[in-house]
């Protein structure tokens, strides 16, 4: 098969990632943190381990303020509704933002009545930097904004926001998603007080484990209670940290496995982005060649964009192209809405949905020229019946 859903989960996953997990599972299956037995402090070495290596390359101060959580969702929860908010406080948000961000957003709206702006972007970081200005006010404590758009692949002008940000004394919240082991991101040098991103799609670990990575002092509260394997005779969760936003046991295979995908991240960062862009010209030279299709951008004039395209043949819907190309095809793409239903809105396409192609460094030019010569295919045919 053709994999070109790699923007959902990556696949194949490294030799390294697979290694770590194994051994973990067949060698210190035991709980994290919660004995003083020498497996259980494997488990709780190779957990620290991982933080450290997070903090190291991510550039976050305190390796203890890297906590994992199921995936980036559950860490995007934690972040955003951790903030202790008050009635008529204000956010500055994105209309590129994943399902992720926005529904904790809404939920913020009707739980704290507080106030959200969604500042859209149109391809041109100027004037979306000058759209966030007019939207700040003395209400305003947060900026929450997608690194780049899980549909289009449009990278959005990070530093640049969260210079605006600062500038005002707003929390930054970042939700890296589609862009951490792919784009480079520092949060020190990026202004970035959270940063969630999940293990499994750009960094090519396993599912089932994500990180919110905090460069702040301020003081979330935690959206989940429980054990903490300390403190046990107190009825309130920890005030340390990770304890203190962390509950539960720990998936030790998963963050072995992702320790194995920040090692390899580590060995091939400088040969991601040329390759990968060069699939994505390619791919979209070969889109824009054939007639029906409709390819979806923000921003056209840059090369700085993900590994992501996203479009339609004629008025066809994009759940029927994707049915057709895994069965005659044997050729794996994303189709519908995307989690993303604001993006679709300014494409006009919420009911026709989106093809969504994604690749990465274990994909090929000899799949992307399958892939097209596929696409073609499916047009003509199409228009022959029409």
């Amino acid at each position: 098969m053709i994999y070109f859903d790699q923007a959902a989960s990556s696949y194949p996953k490294p030799q390294i990632v697979q290694e770590k997990m194994m051994n973990a599972l067949a060698n210190y299956s035991a709980n994290p943190g919660r004995g003083e037995h020498r497996l259980a402090n494997q488990a709780a070495s190779t957990i620290y381990q991982t933080r450290l290596k997070a903090a190291e390359l991510f550039g976050c101060h305190d390796p203890n303020t890297c906590l994992f959580y199921q995936n980036a969702t559950v860490a995007i929860n934690q972040a955003l509704k951790g903030i202790q908010w008050k009635k008529g406080d204000h956010i500055v948000t994105t209309g590129v933002e994943h399902n992720a961000v926005r529904r904790s957003l809404e939920y913020l709206k009707e739980k704290h009545g507080v106030h959200v702006s969604y500042v859209s972007y149109d391809g041109d970081d100027d004037v979306m930097v000058e759209q966030v200005k007019k939207e700040i006010t003395k209400k305003t404590k947060l900026l929450a904004i997608s690194h780049a758009s899980n549909v289009t692949g449009d990278v959005l002008p990070l530093k640049e926001l969260t210079t605006v940000a600062k500038e005002h004394d707003l929390i930054t919240f970042v939700d890296g998603s589609q862009t951490i082991g792919h784009i480079p991101v520092h949060m020190e040098e990026d202004n970035i007080d959270m940063l969630a991103f999940p293990g499994h799609k750009s960094l090519l670990g396993p599912q089932g484990v994500g990180m919110l990575l905090l460069n702040t002092d301020y003081l979330l509260e935690p959206i989940h209670h429980g054990g903490t394997g300390g403190d046990s005779l107190t009825t309130n969760q920890p005030e340390q940290m990770p304890e203190r936003l962390e509950s539960g046991t720990l998936n030790t295979p998963g963050i072995a496995g992702l320790l194995g995908a920040f090692k390899y991240y580590e060995q091939r960062k400088e040969e991601i982005v040329p390759r990968e862009t060069l699939l994505t010209n390619k791919l979209i030279n070969g889109l824009q060649s054939i007639k029906g299709v409709n390819i979806y951008q923000l921003n056209t004039t840059t090369d700085d964009q993900l590994p992501i395209i996203s479009f339609n043949v004629f008025d066809i819907m994009s759940q029927e192209v994707a049915a057709i190309l895994d069965n005659h095809y044997d050729i794996a793409v994303r189709a519908g809405v995307h989690c993303s239903p604001l993006i679709h809105e300014h494409f006009a396409t919420t009911s026709q949905g989106m093809v969504r192609a994604s690749f990465n460094m274990y994909n090929t030019e000899e799949e992307i020229d399958t892939f097209i010569r596929a696409i073609k295919e499916i047009a003509q045919s199409y228009e022959m019946i029409r």
